[in-house]
């Protein structure tokens, strides 16, 4: 069956002309004359059975109908073309792997290790985009997701990769400025926007008085948190697979006893086994298992 879709250059023009909101401007953006893009849209209404624009003399303005159909045809033309510009990018020979991670996770954890993936497998190309939220695999365009467990991702493949557990961190010159005061209470605490209260659980679970845990600068990810840490700004609470590097460095210091409660489990999650995934996606995924089992040791 014959697809009812518009011509290319019809939906070309009548994004370009719903975006300036001028057939001229979008003329000129096009190399086309004015009226190439006038019959091109005559064309799409024709098409469609709809008018798209109102014409008010000789300005034109977006329909209502055509303001909708500019918002969709403007996501499927923005998506074609990624997809077009990601295929014009991959080599001649080799493949490779999209993955959706959380941010912090991404670059304080994942990326780091690899160019240990990339030693193993150098013709695997992995692209890596941030997802705050869980969303729907299935259909995304993403081969995996590097992300906390969560009831949305029912029905996917999920293997625990690390057990969130936070640890109180800050600068080292932080401490010596303070002095001799070195109780908790006594420093700033930096808190993490969508976990207000951690602070709060956190003196109950380790027995630390703490006067009002809720006072402090509030931060929306974990990468921002460990950075204010670094800067001295105060004692960030944040998981401990994210800051062994500065740990070690002895650019953060942990003098107070680490959490108790595991905050988050974080998952890889596949849609299908991952026996019966592409063997890009299986190397990845063989991997990361592997990788977060040494992390955990």
């Amino acid at each position: 069956m014959t697809r009812k879709i518009p011509s290319n250059s019809a939906l070309l023009a009548f994004e370009a002309a719903a975006r300036h909101g001028s057939f001229a401007r979008a003329a000129e953006e096009l190399a086309r004359t004015e009226g190439a893009v006038s019959r091109q849209i005559a064309r799409l209404e024709a098409f469609l059975g709809v008018a798209l624009f109102e014409r008010v003399g000789n300005r034109v303005r977006l329909a209502p109908n055509g303001t909708r159909y500019a918002v969709q045809v403007r996501e499927i033309l923005d998506r074609l073309e990624r997809d077009s510009l990601y295929l014009m990018g991959q080599p001649a020979e080799g493949a490779s792997i999209d993955i959706a991670a959380s941010p912090t996770f991404a670059t304080r954890w994942l990326i780091p290790r690899l160019k240990r993936f990339q030693a193993a497998h150098p013709n695997i190309t992995v692209h890596i985009a941030e997802r705050m939220e869980p969303f729907l695999l299935a259909g995304s365009g993403f081969d995996a997701a590097l992300h906390f467990e969560h009831p949305a991702w029912t029905g996917m493949h999920l293997h625990r990769l690390l057990e969130e557990i936070l640890v109180p961190v800050c600068s080292p010159t932080l401490l010596r400025e303070a002095g001799a005061t070195t109780s908790l209470d006594a420093l700033p605490l930096l808190h993490r926007r969508q976990n207000p209260d951690a602070w709060q659980r956190y003196a109950q679970a380790s027995g630390i008085v703490l006067s009002n845990p809720a006072v402090g600068a509030r931060y929306d990810l974990h990468s921002m948190l460990i950075e204010a840490a670094l800067a001295g700004l105060g004692v960030a609470l944040v998981p401990r697979f994210y800051i062994d590097a500065e740990l070690e460095q002895g650019r953060l210091v942990a003098p107070w006893p680490a959490g108790t409660t595991i905050i988050k489990n974080f998952c890889l999650v596949l849609p299908e086994p991952i026996e019966l995934s592409g063997r890009p996606v299986q190397a990845f995924a063989r991997w990361i298992l592997e990788e977060a089992s040494s992390a955990a040791c």
